[in-house]
C-alpha cells in the first residue's frame, strides 16, 4: 500500500521550497548588493530577491511548478546554479530544477530502520554496478544481494559531478542526485525497493571539500571555503572561520536532507579528518546529533578515516563524536601484506605476519600511537575497550582497489583457496564487515580510478598509495569506466546458480 504524498515536516531553509502558494527561492549571498532568480521558462522571467536576514535573499514566485529550471544572478554576474539545488538535469554548469520532495509516493512505511550491530555492508558504485549504470537498474540486483546476506548497500557518492562518469568524490551539488544515475526520482525508487526487499541503504557523503569543476559556491560567498585549512583535493569547507554559520548549516541540512527526503538509513562520512573545526561543538558532533534527531527511526553513521582515532565512536559525554562505527583499515592492510608480500606505499607499515594479523584482531586497531613510517608520524589511539561492531573491517574497498595502477582486486593477486579463507575470516569475525562490489563472486573486472573532467592535470583523489609510486595508474575516460564494472562474472554466476 502506497503512503500518501504529504508535505515533509522538515525542509532546508535555503534552496527552492515548494509551498501551496508557489515556490520560495532563498539563497545565501552575503556580499551581493542585488540578487535575482532567472526562470528558464518561455517568459524568461528575471525576478529580484529581497534581503530578509544577514546575507539571505528571498522571493516567493506563484505558479512555478516542479520541473521549472532556474539560475541566480549576483549583481551583474551569472548565471549560477543554486548551491542547494535538488536537481541538475543538464549537468553541473546548467540550470537548477525545482523538485517537489512530497511528490513521490513511498511504500516503506513499515521499514524499521537500521542498527549497526550484525550489519553486513556492500559498497557499490552506481555507475559501474550494472551495464545501464543507474539507480533503477540496480533494483534488479537487490534480491540477489539480500539472498547473499547483505544488510545494507553503501552507495559511493551520488551528488552531481562533472562529466559522464566519476567516482563521486568530485561532487559539487550536495543536494542533487546525479542525472547520470537517473536523478532524484531514481534514487527514491531504489531506496524504496531496497526497503521492500529487506535491505537498508547508506550513502557516502563528502563534506571536506567540493570538486574543482562546476563548483560555484565561491561565487555566492567567499566564506564557504577556509583560508586556514586545505585538503589534498582543494580548499576545506569553512566550519570555524568568519561567517561559518551558513556553511555549517549547509552540511547539517544535507545530512538531514538525505535521511528525510530520501529515506536513507545512514551516512558514511568521507575523510572526516579533513573536516577541520576548532569550535565547540565540533561539526562532526553536531552533525551526528542533528542526523539522529532528523528521523524517528534508528540510523547508521560511519566515519571514514585512517587515523585510528577512538574519539569518532566515543559518545560526546566521553569527549567523542558519537558515530556508530569507524573504518579500521589495519586489518585489510596487514592481511594484504601477509597474503601478497607487497611492501610498498602504505604496506611498508606492516610486517606481513600472522601474528600481526592476530594482534590486529585482538585490538581492533593495530596502530595505537606507534610511529608510522609511511606517514612519518605517530598514528592511532588505543580502542580495545570498544565493542567489535564499532570497527568496520574489509578485505578491500574502492580506494584499496582503484588507487592501484591496474585496479586489481585482492583476488586477482591470490589463488582462490587463500582468497576463500580470507573471505571466511572477514565474515566470521565479530567486526562489522564490508564487501566491495564484485568480490562475492571474484569479479574478473578491475576497478580503476576514472573521471570525466576537462583534460587538465590534476592529482588523483584517492588516499591509499598505489603499488608503485609514479606509475600513472589513475586513468580517466570511457575506456577506464567501462573496464571497471562490479558485475564482472555475474552472468556466469547467475547461470550456474539457476
Amino acid at each position: 500500500m502506497a503512503s500518501a504524498a504529504a508535505p515533509s515536516a522538515w525542509t532546508p531553509f535555503l534552496g527552492a521550497t515548494v509551498t501551496s502558494a508557489g515556490v520560495v527561492f532563498r539563497v545565501w549571498a552575503p556580499l551581493a548588493q542585488r540578487v535575482a532568480v532567472a526562470l528558464h521558462t518561455p517568459r524568461r522571467q528575471h525576478l529580484p530577491l529581497r534581503q530578509v536576514a544577514e546575507g539571505v535573499w528571498e522571493v516567493q514566485v506563484p505558479a512555478c511548478p516542479p520541473g521549472t529550471r532556474y539560475t541566480y544572478w549576483l549583481d551583474d554576474r551569472g548565471p549560477f546554479p543554486d548551491p542547494y539545488s535538488r536537481s541538475q538535469p543538464l549537468g553541473v554548469h546548467g540550470p537548477s530544477e525545482v523538485v517537489d520532495p512530497a511528490a513521490y509516493h513511498w511504500h516503506d512505511q513499515d521499514w524499521p530502520g537500521l542498527e549497526i550491530r550484525g550489519l553486513v555492508l556492500y559498497e557499490c558504485h552506481v555507475g559501474t554496478a550494472t551495464p545501464a549504470g543507474t539507480c533503477e537498474a540496480l533494483i534488479d540486483q537487490l534480491p540477489r544481494l539480500r539472498a547473499l546476506g547483505i544488510g545494507a548497500l553503501e552507495l559511493m557518492p551520488v551528488a552531481a559531478f562533472p562529466g559522464r562518469w566519476n567516482w563521486g568524490y568530485d561532487g559539487v551539488y550536495p543536494f542533487a542526485v546525479s542525472a547520470n544515475y537517473g536523478g532524484p526520482l531514481a534514487l527514491k525508487r531504489l531506496v524504496d525497493a531496497a526497503h521492500q526487499c529487506g535491505l537498508g541503504v547508506i550513502l557516502d557523503v563528502v563534506y571536506n571539500h567540493l570538486g574543482p569543476e562546476g563548483n560555484y559556491l565561491g561565487q555566492f560567498s567567499p566564506y564557504y571555503f577556509s583560508t586556514r585549512y586545505r585538503t589534498p583535493w582543494g580548499p576545506a569547507l569553512n566550519f570555524d572561520g568568519p561567517h561559518c554559520a551558513w556553511v555549517r548549516q549547509l552540511v547539517l541540512d544535507n545530512a538531514c536532507f538525505w535521511l528525510r527526503e530520501y529515506h536513507l538509513d545512514g551516512l558514511r562520512l568521507d575523510a572526516v579528518s579533513y573536516m577541520y573545526d576548532r569550535t565547540q561543538p565540533h561539526i562532526l558532533q553536531e552533525l551526528v546529533q542533528r542526523a539522529r534527531a532528523a528521523v524517528p527511526r534508528p540510523v547508521v553513521l560511519i566515519a571514514e578515516t585512517s587515523d585510528n582515532d577512538v574519539r569518532y565512536v566515543l559518545p560526546p559525554a566521553a569527549g567523542g563524536y558519537g558515530f556508530d562505527a569507524v573504518w579500521a583499515d589495519d586489518f585489510a592492510w596487514a592481511l594484504h601484506r601477509y597474503l601478497t608480500g607487497e611492501g610498498q606505499g602504505r604496506y611498508q607499515d606492516y610486517a606481513g605476519t600472522l601474528a600481526e594479523v592476530a594482534r590486529t584482531l585482538r585490538q581492533g586497531f593495530l596502530y595505537e600511537g606507534q610511529w608510522s613510517s609511511y606517514l612519518g608520524r605517530p598514528r592511532g589511539t588505543p580502542a580495545r575497550q570498544q565493542p567489535a561492531w564499532q570497527f568496520q573491517y574489509c578485505l578491500q574497498h574502492h580506494d584499496h582497489v582503484g588507487n592501484r595502477p591496474l585496479g586489481e582486486r585482492l583476488h586477482h593477486r591470490l589463488d582462490l583457496a587463500r582468497y576463500r579463507v580470507a573471505s571466511a575470516l572477514l565474515l566470521l569475525l565479530p567486526y562489522t564487515p564490508l564487501l566491495f562490489m564484485g568480490q562475492e563472486f571474484v569479479a574478473s573486472s578491475p576497478f580503476l580510478y576514472f573521471t570525466d573532467h576537462p583534460p587538465a592535470p590534476r592529482a588523483p583523489r584517492g588516499r591509499c598509495a598505489p603499488a608503485r609510486a609514479g606509475s600513472g595508474g589513475h586513468s580517466r575516460g570511457p575506456g577506464t569506466a567501462s573496464r571497471s564494472p562490479g558485475r564482472g562474472n555475474l552472468p556466469a554466476l547467475q547461470a550456474a546458480a539457476s
